[in-house]
């Protein structure tokens, strides 16, 4: 990459800018960050805000590389080598740091040690590292994930499997029983006894996997408006692992519409989000997330103009999700995986991004951008046309001042879906609506706008007159009351 390409990077989880030399407590942060996290480059002679490059004196590079050398060497352990080089760009000079992903973490400052000298990136920031990242490091130093460590509060045999047992022969047609477990790695032999791996408590529908994990739970929102606050609908998903994904993916559709169009004599269905691509980014989350990481859930929340899934963990070092056509495949947990595609879950390694990116391709309105918001990673699908499909919907006006007029006609206003709201907001302005008018209204299908309107009729909220093609449906008495 050039350098007038870099400076246009922003500063992020392997790349970092500095007009001068950094102070050698900062320097040693970067580097120990670097180290444990996916690696990084460090670029001297860059200023970040503004962005331009200010350069290094010429006469001083090789003093500068023999500091920063010697720094890193000196403070940081175990031992990290850097690739120092320089780069020129008309006339300046920068220097450029290049650390590479250690294998030998964790990495830390000597003089602090490994309790208080361990850190990592955390967007463009270096954070000290807590108890839990520091074995997750040393996990990853002897290849071993969280999920395969055994648990030694029970026996195999006392722990409660009944829903994954029934699971498990209903999509394979086989049995679970002890050599199952044993082939999945999903019980560990010590001294004559068999106990739960991690991943079995996951699985199971025992006490100990909501003592244990607490947090290993999907929570579901839909919103009102476009940022968190109060909420339409909400649903805890706190079942074993393994079916979590289809609740979570069922709440998605249950709060996103469905239109249809025709080519030819033929209908197609189309959904307002890539459902595929909603529904792999659900896979990945679950099977992808960081369970070791206390007092952390995935979180999906649905607004009025966007999706957001977070799952706790931040994306895996070897995986970019800029190059989602590259056919990347990378494990956090190795003994739930199997698993998962066992069961059908994962359907095949490495292709879950390029489902995504495949499916993105017919929905060119909709965006998806990826970051890292702390210890976790976010998958956002986002309406670029969002502000057009509210001028078309007649929702200028600020939300506010809609929900205020529905506390007019439906006290438990914020249980109503989105729909069910544009249409009552439609009905207080035009007193009348039918079928046709409701689907132009919502730009949706036939079909759902009839179950939209059948819904308000069932919650008593409008009523219906007319016969045939003269039916239309106005407030019912003003209210939601009989």
């Amino acid at each position: 990459m050039t350098i007038v390409k870099i400076i246009q990077q922003p500063e992020g989880r392997r790349i970092e800018f500095k007009k001068i030399i950094p102070t050698q407590s900062d320097l040693n942060k970067t580097i120990v960050a670097f180290a444990n996290d996916a690696g990084g480059e460090l670029f001297i002679g860059i200023q970040d805000n503004p962005r331009e490059i200010t350069g290094v004196n010429e006469e001083d590079l090789l003093n500068v590389e023999e500091q920063l050398s010697n720094g890193i060497h000196d403070n940081c352990a175990p031992v990290i080598h850097p690739e120092i080089s320089f780069i020129k760009h008309k006339g300046l000079h920068v220097v450029r740091v290049k650390i590479y992903k250690g294998s030998d973490a964790p990495y830390h400052i000597k003089s602090k040690g490994i309790d208080k000298g361990t850190y990592i990136r955390v967007g463009s920031s270096n954070r000290l590292a807590s108890e839990d990242i520091i074995a997750e490091l040393k996990r990853q130093k002897s290849n071993i994930s969280f999920d395969t460590l055994p648990d030694y509060n029970k026996e195999v045999d006392q722990i409660d499997l009944h829903t994954f047992k029934k699971q498990f022969k209903e999509k394979t047609n086989e049995s679970i029983n002890s050599v199952v477990l044993n082939k999945f790695g999903l019980i560990s032999n010590n001294q004559g006894e068999k106990y739960p791996t991690q991943a079995l408590i996951l699985l199971s529908d025992d006490e100990l996997r909501l003592r244990i994990f607490p947090y290993g739970k999907v929570e579901c929102a839909r919103f009102k408006g476009t940022v968190p606050g109060n909420f339409i609908d909400q649903k805890t998903i706190d079942i074993p692992v393994s079916l979590q994904a289809e609740q979570a993916y069922q709440f998605i559709l249950r709060h996103i519409s469905q239109g249809s169009e025709y080519e030819g004599v033929y209908r197609k269905d189309r959904w307002e989000y890539p459902i595929i691509a909603l529904r792999e980014a659900i896979r990945n989350a679950i099977i992808h997330r960081d369970y070791s990481l206390k007092g952390k859930d995935i979180k999906i929340a649905i607004f009025d103009d966007k999706i957001e899934i977070t799952s706790p963990g931040k994306l895996l070092p070897t995986v970019d999700f800029n190059e989602m056509e590259a056919g990347q495949s990378d494990i956090r947990n190795k003994t739930l995986a199997p698993v998962f595609k066992k069961l059908g879950i994962i359907e095949q390694w490495g292709n879950g991004l390029q489902l995504i990116a495949d499916e993105l391709k017919a929905y060119p309105e909709i965006e998806l951008k990826w970051n890292e918001p702390g210890i976790a990673f976010r998958v956002s699908f986002i309406k670029t046309d969002y502000e057009q499909l509210r001028a078309i919907a007649g929702e200028k006006q600020k939300d506010t001042d809609d929900y205020g007029r529905l506390r007019m006609i439906a006290d438990d206003y914020e249980r109503l879906t989105l729909e069910e709201q544009k249409i009552l907001l439609y009905l207080l302005d035009k007193n009348k609506i039918t079928r046709k008018e409701a689907a132009e209204l919502l730009n949706i299908g036939k079909s759902k706008t009839f179950e939209i309107l059948t819904s308000l009729l069932a919650q008593k909220y409008v009523s219906r007159e007319g016969k045939g093609r003269s039916t239309f449906y106005t407030l019912k008495n003003g209210s939601g009351d009989e």
